[in-house]
Order: structure tokens, then C-alpha cells, then sequence
């Protein structure tokens, strides 16, 4: 049956080698079931019942990624959208988790759409690859603040705005071991080196962070408390359409150039391109809706998926060996929700220097892209934003190629973006 589901033969592999890759892509992204659960709780999520909703949309969307696409592709809520959701649209706007989930829900949808009517390629070839670049720089900026504050080491400053923390803490400390730890163990090449990290912090919180200790397994908490109750109609008010439109490029990016590279490094493109990447999103987009009626931010495909191609995963059995193992998951919430947010933070530090390394892409002679590209990535953690980053980052693209006689460098859709993003701050407000 798994030959005929996957065509192990035809792809080179065999059942132990895709079990093994999948328990290897588990370990580096299993992460996300203390993280996500920590930092939507920020917003004032039930933080258990997160949890629940992390583990079974990363278990439905990494299912449908390997039965129905045929892809060694893990999925789970996105880092840094997560943080958006959390830091910037709840926290920031003021906007109930509700409606936030609401958002998520229509970007989800939006996604679907251009999955099934292939309008993927036409929008990703329109929006510039300095602006695509940015945005995960600015990403990976975002999270790192937030990363340095959950653990102490920044804080707030009326005069300077941040500054350092107390460093003596017991947070603090724990957080700057944890994070070392972390880098060590992955430049080792040690599989799950992140959750390896976040759980000898989490072990070492009961010594000197006054943490106590709940057990290990029970049975997986309710996910009543944030099952259907996303807002829709609240998402469709004028103040948080920006934020949808968001949460919609982001997924958009961050999902096809995860897919992309990790097929590449798998050596699964044919001529460039991947074969089923329709179907792949199809279940990137699948999973966003489910999960934002489930309770959680956006689901997508995780770069650390690239541990099990390495591995030696090449076919959707991977990927549910994945799935299953975040179903198995669900039985140790009480482990889950001992972890302080000063354990989470190295590896939210680590992911976030991680991001950074896309800006060797950015062609910065060309000053047409490279000084939007800058404005984007700097506005998102300064403004505290993705969406503000966002905007400023194609009103200066659009802008500085009018200005220097390069508009038919501009695409449509940047146009159209632009121009959305300007009628918001002219008319309706920042």
C-alpha cells in the first residue's frame, strides 16, 4: 500500500528510510507545540487549548501535504505570523483574538483561491524578489525583539525606549544558556538541537526559576475555548482589512519559497519547477482555514523539513510519519505547559538570526530595491508591525521607480498593493 500511496521506488527510498526522515523532520520543528501555544497565549488565547489546535493543524496540514502531494513537507503555525498575531494585530491594534482569527481564517481563503485557480505564479512573479527578501529579514527582525524581551535581556526604557535587562536574573541567564546551547548543538549537527534546547532550559527552570513540575502525559485538553469562535464579520471591518492582506503575502511567500527550496535540496524540481506545487499549497492553504476555525495563526510549510530530506525523505510517507507523531503530541500538555517564555525565547533568537541571512540576496547597488528592501525590513520591528514594514516597503518601491523613470520595472499587483496601503494611511489612518 505504501508503494502505491508513494511511489517509494520511483522516488529511490524505502519505508525505514521515510519513517526515520520523519521522525528526524519531527524533532526539528517539534518546537512549535510549546512555542506557539506560549506566544498566542500573549494575546490571550487559551493557552491549552492552543496547544491542541497547534498539534492537530500541523498533524491535518503535514497529512494532506503527504497524501495528497506526495511532498516530504512537514507543516505547523508559521513563526513570525504568529508573532504578528500575537504582538501586533491583538496586543498592538487592539483587535480581539477573535476577529485575529477571523483574518486569519479570510486570508486562508484568499490562498485557497489562487491555489485552485493557479493565480499563485502571476502574483509571486509580480511582487519583487528585494521585497519578498525583505520580508523575511524583517521577519526574523520582529522575532528576534520579541525573543530578547521575552527573556529579559531587552526591556522597555522612557527615555531611550529599550535598553538592557537585568542580567542577573534567573531568566535572563537561563535564556543566553539556552540559546548558546542551541547554536552548539546545531552547528554538531544534532538533530532537534532546538527543542533539545528549549527542554534542558525548561529542566533547569525548576532549579532556578522557581518553576514545578505537572508530569508528563495526560490526556490532550479541550479545544472548546477556541474552537469556531473566530469573528469573520469583525475581520471584514476597514481597520484590520491591511492586516488580512498581510497575513495573506506572507503566507503566500513564506510557503512557496519554503516549498521550493526544500523540493530543490530533496532534488524533486523537474526543469526548475515543482511538479505538484499546486497541490502543496492546496494543503498550505487547506490548513490555514482549519486551523484558524481550531483556534491558531497561520498554518504553513517549515523550512526544517530539510533535516529529513537530508535524511533521505523523498515522498509524502515522510510527511505523515510527521503528522502522526504531532498527533501523538497531544498527550503531553502538562510538559507543554511548564515551559516559560524565557525557554522558548533562544529558539525564537536562533530562528530569527536564521532569517537574517537572506540579506546577501538583496542587490544593493541597485538602490531602487535595496533602499525599499531596507525601509522594509528595519519598519517591521521598529514600527512593531509587519503590516506598517509592508506598506512602506512597496509605497517606497513604487514611488522611488516613478521618480527615477523605471516604472515599467513595476509590475500591476505592486501598483495595486501600493495604492491600497496608501489610500489606508491618507484616508483611513495609520
Amino acid at each position: 500500500m505504501a508503494e502505491r500511496l508513494f511511489k517509494l521506488k520511483e522516488a529511490g527510498t524505502d519505508v525505514r528510510t521515510e519513517v526515520v526522515a520523519g521522525i528526524t523532520t519531527f524533532l526539528t520543528m517539534a518546537y512549535i507545540i510549546f512555542v506557539n501555544p506560549a506566544i498566542l497565549a500573549d494575546a490571550g488565547v487559551p493557552k491549552d487549548a492552543v496547544f491542541v489546535a497547534t498539534c492537530l493543524a500541523a498533524a491535518l496540514g503535514t497529512l494532506i501535504m503527504g497524501l495528497y502531494a506526495n511532498y516530504p513537507i512537514g507543516m505547523a503555525p508559521g513563526m513570525g505570523l504568529n508573532a504578528y498575531f500575537a504582538y501586533a494585530v491583538v496586543l498592538g491594534m487592539g483587535v480581539p483574538w477573535q476577529t485575529a482569527l477571523g483574518a486569519v481564517f479570510i486570508s486562508g481563503c484568499l490562498f485557497l483561491i489562487i491555489s485552485i485557480f493557479g493565480l499563485r505564479e502571476m502574483i509571486v512573479k509580480g511582487i519583487p524578489s528585494s521585497l519578498r527578501t525583505a520580508i523575511t529579514v524583517g521577519l526574523g527582525l520582529f522575532l528576534g525583539l520579541i525573543a530578547l524581551k521575552s527573556a529579559g535581556i531587552v526591556t522597555a526604557n522612557a527615555a531611550t525606549m529599550v535598553t538592557v535587562g537585568d542580567l542577573h536574573k534567573a531568566p535572563a541567564l537561563l535564556a543566553i544558556v539556552g540559546f548558546l546551547l542551541i547554536v552548539a548543538l546545531d552547528r554538531l549537527r544534532v538533530k532537534g538541537a532546538i527543542l533539545i534546547g528549549i527542554v534542558i532550559v525548561t529542566v533547569l527552570s525548576f532549579f532556578f526559576g522557581g518553576n514545578t513540575f505537572n508530569g508528563i502525559f495526560s490526556a490532550p485538553p479541550s479545544l472548546a475555548p477556541t474552537f469556531a469562535k473566530l469573528d469573520i464579520a469583525g475581520a471584514f471591518g476597514t481597520g484590520i482589512l491591511n492586516v488580512v492582506l498581510v497575513f495573506f503575502l506572507v503566507e503566500l511567500f513564506d510557503a512557496t519559497g519554503t516549498l521550493m527550496g526544500v523540493a530543490a535540496r530533496a532534488g524533486l524540481l523537474v526543469e526548475g519547477k515543482m511538479e505538484r506545487l499546486n497541490k502543496a499549497l492546496m494543503a498550505d492553504s487547506t490548513a490555514i482555514v482549519v486551523g484558524a476555525v481550531m483556534g491558531t495563526s497561520s498554518t504553513t510549510a517549515y523550512v526544517e523539513s530539510a533535516a529529513g530530506v537530508q535524511a533521505g525523505g523523498r515522498t509524502g510517507l515522510t510527511a505523515v510519519v510527521v503528522a502522526l507523531l504531532f498527533l501523538a503530541a497531544l498527550f503531553i500538555s502538562p510538559l507543554a505547559g511548564v515551559v516559560p517564555a524565557y525557554a522558548t525565547a533562544p529558539a525564537l533568537l536562533f530562528v530569527s538570526c536564521l532569517m537574517l541571512r537572506d540579506l546577501a540576496d538583496i542587490e544593493w547597488n541597485e538602490s531602487t530595491e535595496s533602499i525599499p528592501a531596507a525601509v522594509t525590513a528595519l519598519l517591521i520591528p521598529f514600527t512593531y508591525s509587519i503590516a506598517h514594514g509592508i506598506a512602506f516597503g512597496f509605497i517606497t518601491y513604487a514611488a522611488l521607480k516613478l521618480l527615477t523613470g523605471r516604472i515599467r520595472e513595476v509590475k500591476a499587483v505592486v501598483w495595486v498593493i501600493a495604492l491600497v496601503f496608501l489610500f489606508k494611511y491618507t484616508w483611513l489612518g495609520a
